[in-house]
């Protein structure tokens, strides 16, 4: 949306009017429900098992790799790390519980709430090998933004990766987000220098994308082993022409 069509009284550009704004809430610790997982805050006691027998399942450590921790040498470490991560309210560390096991396969967590200017963020994305490239793990993420748009009203949804995670760059461009720009040598982490991708999702985009995400997930875009009819990022095209 340009805020080029806003003229003060001076003759100056200005942003588009937020009338009536209030501070948002901050996310709530409540499930999040979907038809493949559950999205839930991270309790030590049912997740800590499951979701280091999940990371485990892995062949090697590459997974950690863009992680700013991980990965963990032995069970009681990994307690030990979900347990701090479990005491904080942002990050809001959530467990991705697949329903058809009932077992929890990967993390994420909503990060930097910005309750004044409906601003949050999705970081700290583990998935597990139980969880890539499965229906659930893209509803994970079309369940954050329902939550994040839908219920508490913000206005904008924010990815942040290192520049050279080309996975995350690309998993954030099929989920829908925009590429905003690179912060240069904006973090230091595990000894070594980070630039920092930016994308986005804001408000006015979200039902084009609410609705490509539905088509995606619904029972007939799936043939009777399972495999997609239409891609997400077709869906997201489709429906981002058909808004033109």
């Amino acid at each position: 949306m340009s805020d080029s069509a806003f003229i003060n009284e001076f003759g100056q550009p200005i942003g588009a009017p937020v009338p009536d704004w209030q501070p948002r809430s901050a996310p709530p610790r409540t499930p999040m429900q979907g038809r493949f997982c559950r999205v839930e805050p991270v309790d030590v006691s049912r997740h800590a098992d499951d979701l280091y027998a999940a990371y485990a399942s892995a062949a090697d450590g590459r997974d950690w790799t863009y992680m700013s921790a991980g990965p963990f040498a032995d069970a009681a470490r990994y307690r030990a790390y979900l347990a701090k991560a479990a005491e904080i309210d942002d990050p809001l560390h959530h467990a991705i519980v697949d329903l058809a096991t009932g077992k929890a396969v990967g993390t994420c967590a909503l990060m930097r709430t910005d309750r004044a200017n409906g601003v949050t963020e999705v970081g700290f994305v583990a998935y597990s090998p139980l969880l890539q490239k499965t229906c659930a793990g893209t509803e994970v993420m079309f369940l954050l933004m329902q939550r994040v748009f839908d219920e508490l009203g913000y206005r904008r949804f924010e990815w942040k990766c290192d520049s050279l995670n080309a996975p995350s760059r690309a998993a954030a461009l099929r989920y829908g987000f925009t590429y905003e720009g690179l912060f240069r040598q904006a973090v230091v982490y595990k000894g070594r220098s980070r630039d920092t991708a930016w994308y986005s999702v804001v408000d006015h985009e979200w039902p084009v994308l609410r609705s490509a995400f539905r088509r995606w997930l619904a029972a007939e875009n799936f043939d009777e082993r399972g495999r997609q009819r239409q891609p997400l990022a077709a869906l997201i095209a489709a429906s981002r022409g058909s808004d033109a």
